[in-house]
């Protein structure tokens, strides 16, 4: 699948070049619950969470959808499914591996700090500020200012 489709995707971390490798197995399990079992790989640039750069990280996830017609039937399913809506028999495949491909992104994605653009010296933080004694501006400020106070 070509990940330049995944608009979702695209929003959250960027546009996206290349293909999403996928393989999707549909089967009843043993308690007669209709089941997908998956896996997918792609390899996505995603921002550096310091220096904002893109940089190349390969996701891969293997999944157990379970199909479900209701929000009832979905808590039924063990622990081990993820719980997928059918509606009038349908099901967008596109957009449930869109959702997993999301779910399978890594929180923080950081370049070593040997090759990143930004030293963690040159990051500040709101600890730096309280360190040098000078009290913090009061996000109120501007409302006393408004309102005629000192």
């Amino acid at each position: 699948m070509a990940l330049a489709d995944f608009a979702r995707l695209a929003e959250e971390v960027g546009a996206q070049s290349g293909d999403l490798r996928v393989t999707l197995d549909f089967a009843i399990d043993a308690q007669g619950r209709r089941v997908i079992r998956g896996r997918l790989e792609a390899e996505l640039q995603l921002p550096c969470r310091r220096c904002l750069s893109p940089m190349a990280q390969q996701i891969e996830s293997d999944f157990l959808l379970g199909m479900v017609t209701s929000d009832a039937l979905a808590a039924e399913l063990p622990s081990t499914h993820e719980p997928v809506l059918v509606e009038d028999e349908q099901l967008n495949l596109l957009t449930v591996v869109e959702d997993e491909l999301i779910l399978s992104l890594p929180q923080v994605v950081y370049h070593d700090e040997a090759d990143c653009e930004v030293s963690r010296d040159q990051l500040t933080s709101g600890e730096d500020a309280a360190a040098s004694g000078e009290p913090a501006a009061s996000p109120f400020d501007v409302l006393r200012h408004l309102k005629g106070k000192s």
